[in-house]
């Protein structure tokens, strides 16, 4: 009965943001306040340790917020300074072939946008940019949706893995382990998935578009592009899962995805593993209305920039990135350090303390140090300059919003065990309930758990925030890796970005394809299935057949429950 009580904030949540369309910074808010409710009137916890809990969690999203501002900073910073669209120019030459083009710009380069930005900017730069190469408006939008997965948990360098880790990390202290060492155990066991993933989903990508756009309606003519899309896969694969086993979540997306670039583009003007016959869309006069635009889309800033000037921004948040991550010139020692963190104790004279670390946030350093220099360097007018900060304020005031009172809810769920007359938090009486349903069979349902929190709040940063510590506590109920557990909701989470309502919003309004919402979403429905499927395999696999348990979290809270 308890579970069903704590389940009713989240549950009411996941009910006004599917059936009623409500957007996640009008409901998180209200589910806010209704698990202030619960933890007061049925937990009985004390006013003070709430209050206190949920300030500490608001804190907490400062962080995350301010990576997302500095991301999408520099997306917008580019696209009126002229760079994006200097960018595009591009890819027009290398190769004709729509499904080669499919392929590098809706996959290789989305990916190295998803690592730099994230936040659903792939799709809404990557469609445009179909659409710029000759695809019907209606297929871009589709296409890089579906290719926006494989990318998105290592996203805005690493900030979806790094969010899942800050909220399991006080229960990875408690069971004993090191949260820096869970933080890289996530990471690779998220990538392993990830990659086996890309291997199905770079091709299914062209197989979807050739199956609805194609003249012949024929998914046998994307079997031709199979070498290519397998090569391409293999090509990210590798120096992705080098950067995630080696270095941690901040690098397989950005600097995986802009080598892969190097090495793919290059392939493609060779003709490497490309088909042999060309293959195209009709003509436009044969498309079908709804294809099509229904209205005029606004064209990036285009001013004769160079690719070269274009791209420098891109390769100074690279070399920035690396060197401060590798600690050269003695970089990451200096930003750790004391003097570049801001603290708040005892909050509400709980014992509660909260520190920031805001020289080590990329949304400071490189992300908004970048866009000031970008100002200069592409000699952007003031005009440009105050449009780039303004359009950046109004699309975080959302994520703002919905950060802040969700990251608090989760301090709340986790911590109402904490001066109260229940022992237990809420968090751990949900996590029971689900052990008790599903038993051995959890790992089967923990990546539609993060399909659903990516689903309704549009972010698999959210969906972590929201799920990640459900998923661990279940995971330790049914002595399972957490560490595994966590890795099928994050990639649940990066699946859902296929389907999510925000980005499939934001893909259409950019392709100018309004009133298909709903097609787009049954159309990547199943490759969203199919893509935690294979995730379920993989390392569902890793649990039931090698019985896997990394860092020894799954038998350390058998020990403590015993």
């Amino acid at each position: 009965m308890l579970a069903l009580v704590a389940a009713i904030p989240i549950l009411l949540v996941v009910i006004l943001m599917v059936a009623f369309n409500w957007s996640a910074k009008t409901a998180l808010p209200l589910g806010w306040v209704l698990s202030v409710a619960v933890a007061l009137l049925i937990w009985k916890q004390d006013f003070t340790t709430t209050i206190a809990w949920a300030i500490d969690g608001a804190l907490e999203a400062i962080g995350t917020l301010v990576i997302i501002l500095g991301a999408i900073l520099i997306m917008n910073t580019l696209k009126h300074s002229g760079a994006v669209t200097a960018i595009q120019r591009v890819f027009h030459a290398v190769n004709p072939d729509r499904r080669v083009q499919a392929i590098i710009v809706g996959f290789v380069f989305a990916a190295f946008i998803e690592g730099a930005a994230g936040f659903g900017t792939p799709a809404a730069l990557a469609a445009p940019l179909l659409i710029s190469l000759g695809f019907p408006p209606l297929c871009a939008a589709i296409v890089a949706l579906i290719y926006n997965s494989v990318p998105v948990c290592f996203g805005a360098v690493g900030t979806p893995t790094n969010t899942a880790t800050t909220v399991v990390g006080e229960a990875v202290t408690r069971l004993g382990g090191e949260v820096e060492a869970y933080r890289m155990a996530l990471t690779k066991f998220t990538a392993i998935s990830q990659a086996s993933c890309a291997l199905f989903i770079v091709f299914f990508g062209v197989f979807v578009m050739c199956k609805m756009f194609g003249k012949n309606k024929s998914g046998k003519e994307a079997l031709k592009a199979l070498p290519f899309a397998l090569f391409t896969a293999i090509v990210f694969d590798v120096i992705y899962l080098f950067f995630a086993i080696v270095f941690g979540p901040e690098f397989p997306s950005l600097l995986g995805a802009i080598l892969s670039l190097v090495v793919v583009i290059f392939a493609a003007k060779k003709g490497f593993l490309c088909p042999k016959e060309v293959w195209d869309f009709e003509p436009r006069e044969n498309w079908d209305n709804e294809w099509l635009s229904k209205q005029e889309v606004k064209q990036d800033v285009d001013n004769g920039m160079s690719a070269v000037l274009a791209w420098i921004p891109y390769v100074l948040i690279g070399l920035i990135l690396v060197a401060t991550r590798l600690n050269w010139f003695g970089l990451k020692t200096l930003l750790t350090s004391s003097a570049f963190k801001v603290s708040i104790n005892n909050i509400m004279g709980m014992g509660i303390n909260w520190t920031w670390n805001w020289g080590w946030c990329p949304g400071v350093f490189p992300f908004i140090l970048i866009c000031i220099i970008t100002f200069f360097l592409h000699k952007m007018p003031w005009k440009k300059v105050k449009e780039s900060i303004s359009d950046t304020a109004k699309q975080c005031l959302g994520a703002a919003i919905a950060l802040f009172f969700g990251v608090s809810m989760v301090y709340i769920y986790r911590n109402t065990g904490m001066n109260a007359q229940i022992d237990d938090s809420m968090l751990v009486y949900m996590a029971r309930a689900l052990a008790n349903i599903f038993k051995g069979a959890y790992v089967i349902i923990a990546p539609f758990i993060g399909v659903l929190g990516a689903f309704m709040s549009g972010s698999n940063t959210v969906s972590n925030t929201l799920f990640a510590g459900l998923q661990f506590e279940t995971a330790a109920l049914v002595n399972m890796s957490p560490v595994i557990i966590v890795a099928l909701q994050n990639i649940g989470g990066a699946a859902g970005n296929m389907i999510c309502v925000n980005n499939v919003v934001a893909a259409c309004a950019t392709t100018g394809t309004m009133g298909t919402e709903g097609k787009i979403i049954k159309t990547n429905a199943l490759p969203c299935a199919i893509y935690c499927l294979i995730a379920i395999l993989v390392l569902g696999g890793c649990i039931v057949i090698g019985g896997m348990d990394p860092l020894g979290l799954a038998a350390a809270a058998q020990s403590v429950a015993g």
